[in-house]
């Protein structure tokens, strides 16, 4: 690509998260750069959307610096849906999310707002890249600033395949331990739920905070899990074009149909 992308920026940490911040300051020198985020912390949404309540848009400023930036008080797929169709003169050639604090790597992307917004993109033919780090207490986003661009700059040059995003997770420790960047598999940990049970001080009901407990599991070498305990940044491919298992169609077709079928048969003509 010679001219300058057109590029949306989104996150689910809210608008004024610093990791955003630092994602603009990566990209703007290289493109045309719109920034539309949820007015408030999303985290942990997935692809959720607002139908029962109405969507506002709000034109913010950052302070000391010039950047389009808009505010939705929805979802991070809310944000996509209403840059698309209400706000970006055209469609972006890339919707960049990020940078998340705390990692999307692993199962833990089907929870993730941050990488909802480019799965959102990618329903409508958009190609995208999400970012984050591992380090949810002290994010080294300064380090991380620096390989976006080289990210960006190879996705639009090398596309990716029809129904795929780019879910890219940096280690902790940047300064100390990364030892570069890998083209990796999905790993398999997410986070659990531990179970908290409360009493309400006056109505003397129950309620409940879910909390969470990281599930780990023995993970394969080349996975993103592995790859980031190792000091490297993780780059997976995630393909949603098609969630069909096909091997289980092909093998239980007629067995399914032919069980599921006898009984609807019989209870026509009970």
């Amino acid at each position: 690509m010679t001219q300058r992308p057109f590029i949306l920026i989104t996150n689910d940490d809210g608008v004024y998260a610093p990791g955003i911040k630092h994602l603009w300051q990566a990209l703007d020198p290289l493109a045309d750069v719109v920034v539309v985020a949820p007015a408030s912390e999303q985290s942990a949404v997935s692809l959720s959307i607002t139908i029962r309540s109405p969507l506002h848009i709000g034109k913010i400023e950052w302070p000391l610096v010039d950047a389009k930036v808009w505010s939705v008080n929805g979802t991070p797929a809310d944000c996509v849906k209403l840059a698309l169709n209400a706000i970006l003169p055209k469609n972006p050639d890339l919707i960049v999310s990020g940078i998340n604090r705390g990692s999307n790597a692993g199962r833990n992307v089907l929870y993730s707002g941050t990488a909802a917004a480019v799965v959102e993109g990618t329903l409508h033919n958009i190609p995208g890249i999400a970012f984050s780090t591992s380090d949810y207490s002290n994010p080294d986003y300064v380090s991380i600033e620096s390989h976006i661009p080289l990210i960006m700059q190879y996705v639009l040059d090398h596309p990716l395949p029809v129904g795929t995003f780019l879910n890219v997770n940096f280690p902790k420790n940047m300064k100390e331990v990364f030892r570069g960047i890998r083209l990796t598999r999905q790993g398999k940990e997410f986070w659990g739920e531990s179970l908290e049970q409360r009493e309400h001080p006056v109505e003397q009901k129950s309620y409940y905070w879910l909390g969470a407990r990281l599930v780990q599991f023995d993970e394969e070498e080349n996975s993103d899990i592995k790859c980031l305990n190792e000091g490297y940044a993780t780059a997976v491919p995630i393909h949603i074009g098609d969630l069909t298992h096909h091997h289980h169609v092909e093998n239980f077709r007629e067995h399914f149909e032919a069980v599921v079928n006898k009984r609807a048969y019989l209870d026509v003509h009970h």
